[in-house]
């Protein structure tokens, strides 16, 4: 359905360096990346809205690449949403209508649908001052809708919500796509968003793609140290050319079939931490001290020196309940060898 072939962008220090991917017709794809990495770019490079210097886009088969907006049956979604203030909700999501060739009459059916649709009905009449930052995203994508793209765009599209309000649009979103049969390509730096949304993903870094594969690829078997580190793997340690990792002074373990020098990457529910070091017999097993203890929201974190390397790992409820060992205590850390994910060195 979308296919971005060789793109080229060139800014004032910055630009996009041969991106190329695929996003398949019904598919939701997610481009993630840190932010300044050119996201939102690639997204107004499809619509239309930002002139790149070489490559092609193709939608639907067809090459859009000098085609204005309005012809490419496309909708962008910005996480401001962009709505008009001096119109009502309903006159919102009908205004592009009449740039699509949408007769008067079949438009007001359809966006009072989608305004059914998305909760939004009662408030079809109200003014977008109004309306609470969720209302508001959902009107924006109403509007999108209303104007029967092949394609919706989303920037970000849950980022200016407060985190009571996520899972719900999240929710609405998922049912939308598998619904209406679109193709949606959503830009984010949120992995919860990439997780329960996306069918496959690409990682972003400074205008070039670093990685485009499944979610589960990604987040699992991230290619390169920069796209382990960006989906949270946090255990990246060198790997040497006989295919152990050394951690410094005696602590080192070593790595089946790896035979060359690159990373090891190991995400933090993995490591296992315990104060007496009972492991399976098959775990690679290391002795080492805690460092610190923390909470991220609901999650709690153990930091392991080990050598002079540092593991975090994802406690459990067991290890907090039975009361964490004081700070620079022994302690043991354990992991299955099939969790660890080798990634050569890059060229």
């Amino acid at each position: 359905m979308i296919r971005i072939s060789g793109l080229c962008l060139r800014l004032a220090g910055f630009s996009l360096k041969d991106v190329t991917f695929g996003v398949g017709a019904g598919e939701f794809f997610a481009l993630m990346g840190p932010t300044g990495s050119g996201k939102t770019l690639v997204l107004e490079s499809v619509a239309g809205l930002a002139e790149y210097q070489s490559g092609s886009i193709h939608v639907a088969g067809q090459d859009v690449s000098f085609l204005p907006p309005e012809r490419r049956r496309v909708s962008l979604v910005y996480q401001d949403h962009s709505l008009f203030p001096h119109m009502t909700v309903f006159e919102n999501v009908t205004y592009g209508q009449r740039y699509h060739g949408i007769p008067a009459a079949e438009g007001r059916v359809e966006a009072m649908d989608l305004l059914e649709r998305l909760g939004l009905s009662r408030l079809a009449s109200r003014s977008p001052a109004h309306l609470s930052g969720g209302e508001r995203q959902r009107v924006a994508l109403a509007r999108a809708l209303a104007c029967r793209p092949d394609v919706v765009l989303l920037d970000e599209p849950l980022s200016s919500l407060d985190p009571q309000f996520r899972d719900g649009l999240r929710a609405e979103l998922k049912a939308l796509h598998r619904r209406s049969g679109l193709t949606f390509l959503m830009v984010t730096h949120d992995f919860v968003d990439a997780l329960t949304l996306a069918d496959r993903a690409a990682v972003i870094r400074d205008g070039r793609l670093e990685q485009v594969g499944t979610v589960g690829e990604v987040f699992r078997k991230p290619a390169t140290s920069f796209v382990a580190s960006f989906v949270g793997m946090r255990n990246i340690f060198p790997l040497d050319v006989d295919g152990v990792c050394r951690l410094g002074g005696e602590t080192s373990f070593a790595v089946c079939g790896a035979g060359f020098t690159g990373s090891v990457a190991l995400r933090p529910e993995d490591v296992f931490v315990s104060p007496g070091g009972t492991f399976p017999a098959d775990w690679v097993s290391l002795q080492g001290s805690l460092a610190a203890v923390r909470h991220e929201g609901f999650s709690w974190f153990a930091e392991v020196s080990c050598g002079q390397a540092r593991f975090t790992a994802a406690l459990d409820r067991q290890f907090l309940a039975d009361g964490p060992p004081e700070l620079g205590a022994p302690v043991s850390l354990g992991f299955a060898p099939d969790r660890l994910h080798v990634i050569p060195e890059e060229s």
